[in-house]
């Protein structure tokens, strides 16, 4: 089997197994339904696919021992910054592609845009990778790791930080697929990541024979060589001039006026993932007050919520991708629509997704911890977390629109007044001094996504997104 047909058999085999028919999508004519359905379908396995990765490493490290979990989740927060500037890029990437794309009707129009960022992601992992690599240790230890954890730990992160390029580099080539209406792409290159991933991860860790393996730093390898598979996959697409971007060499030399418009979307763009991010941190925090048993129970609440709401995030990124193609075509009332649409959409998929959860809360929590207390408390957590599912459905549609146009500071303002301003503080004040422990800390994130979801609702309705210029 040669090396060409063997991606191909791999891709169709992907093909099959998703429901992905691998045809491109154009966002601007036809049927509203359809084209969701084709874009936020693969686009929700995609996320699956990213969740999953997740899991694979915390899997096989945890045989390690406890401490190394500890270095995994210490090294994932450190990381937490390229993933905000790499979300911020894609997001860029993404609003200026299908600009390009829905105004000219062709996909070459994207290779500009997409090696500008590219060019931007280059520069920035260096940026942040040399001094982590060099800074280990002190990395681990301002985090909070005791010194026997840093030293264990500065492998794994120096790894990680080493071929960060591998992590920014996906997000940005498969925003561009996406954005281009190749939504398969990104999808097929992340579960063949997974695959490979899967293989790799143990194999990395532990050994084989008479190799003893790289202990937790095994996991960072594996992950770094699995999305560097990814990667090129996507760039294989990237490249073609057929049915594909056209991607060349000469599209990453540095344009002044692409430049400063992809790091004006991108800079607010990573600001809005960050504060997102840092407010589950004061979340944590305030669960934390509570004893272990809280923090293990809201832990286990969030991550299982998490893990159903992920798919969630596809339909958002559709309807990214649809207003951004039909603002480029000049139809803003078809861009409107597709949002109403996915909004619609979400809300009743994962408000009954919600309904599930809320009434197998008991038999989620026992399948994942035989402790009783920490049961009752996940439980619990899990039904009032699970009523805030169709305003989080809404609310990640409505600011996927808005970054689709290219308007990321809506968000990045919106997220900050109802996650900083208004969750973090009111799940402070009814988890503390107003007694109610942590079911007041869940009303409160109840209540910050309603809020979220309302004011995105109200900000969009106001129609300024439709002549956001990019």
């Amino acid at each position: 089997m040669t090396g060409l047909s063997g991606w191909r058999r791999v891709a169709a085999a992907l093909r099959a197994f998703t429901g992905s028919s691998g045809e491109r999508v154009d966002g601007t004519q036809g049927p509203l339904g359809g084209a969701v359905r084709k874009l936020a379908w693969p686009m929700a396995m995609e996320m699956v696919a990213e969740s999953i990765f997740a899991i694979v490493d915390v899997f096989w490290v945890a045989r390690i021992g406890i401490a190394a979990v500890a270095v995994v989740g210490l090294g994932e927060a450190a990381m937490s910054f390229v993933y905000a500037f790499a979300l911020g890029l894609a997001i860029a990437t993404s609003a200026l592609v299908a600009r390009q794309v829905g105004q000219s009707g062709r996909l070459d129009a994207a290779a500009l845009p997409t090696g500008q960022a590219m060019s931007l992601a280059i520069l920035l992992s260096f940026l942040l990778g040399v001094p982590a690599c060099l800074l280990a240790e002190h990395v681990l230890s301002a985090m909070g790791a005791d010194a026997q954890t840093a030293i264990a730990g500065a492998p794994y992160v120096r790894v990680l930080f080493a071929g960060n390029l591998s992590v920014t580099l996906m997000f940005i080539c498969g925003a561009s697929l996406r954005a281009a209406g190749h939504a398969g792409v990104p999808m097929r290159a992340l579960w063949m990541a997974n695959g490979l991933n899967i293989v790799l991860a143990p194999l990395f860790i532990f050994g084989i024979g008479s190799w003893h393996g790289m202990g937790v730093a095994g996991a960072a390898a594996a992950t770094v060589c699995s999305r560097g598979l990814g990667v090129v996959y996507q760039l294989r697409y990237l490249a073609r001039g057929r049915d594909g971007i056209g991607l060349r060499w000469h599209h990453l030399r540095p344009v002044p006026a692409i430049l400063k418009r992809v790091i004006r979307i991108a800079w607010t763009g990573a600001l809005q993932m960050l504060v997102a991010s840092t407010s589950a941190i004061g979340l944590y925090a305030i669960a934390a007050r509570s004893g272990n048993v809280a923090l293990a129970g809201c832990t286990i609440a969030l991550r299982a919520s998490q893990f159903v709401l992920v798919p969630s995030l596809g339909v958002a990124r559709a309807a990214a991708v649809l207003v951004g193609q039909n603002l480029g075509a000049g139809q803003p009332d078809r861009a409107a629509s597709a949002v109403r649409f996915t909004v619609a959409v979400n809300v009743g998929v994962f408000g009954a997704m919600g309904v599930i959860l809320f009434v197998a809360a008991r038999a989620v929590a026992s399948a994942l911890t035989h402790d009783p207390l920490v049961i009752e408390e996940a439980t619990r957590a899990m039904r009032v977390v699970a009523c805030a599912f169709p305003f989080y459905a809404a609310g990640m549609c409505l600011q996927g629109a808005f970054n689709g146009a290219g308007d990321t500071s809506t968000p990045a303002w919106t997220n900050f007044t109802c996650f900083w301003l208004l969750q973090v503080p009111l799940a402070w004040v009814l988890a503390v001094p107003a007694g109610l422990g942590t079911f007041g800390l869940y009303v409160g994130v109840t209540i910050g996504f309603a809020v979220l979801a309302f004011c995105s609702g109200a900000l969009f309705l106001r129609g300024r997104w439709k002549v956001h210029a990019i």
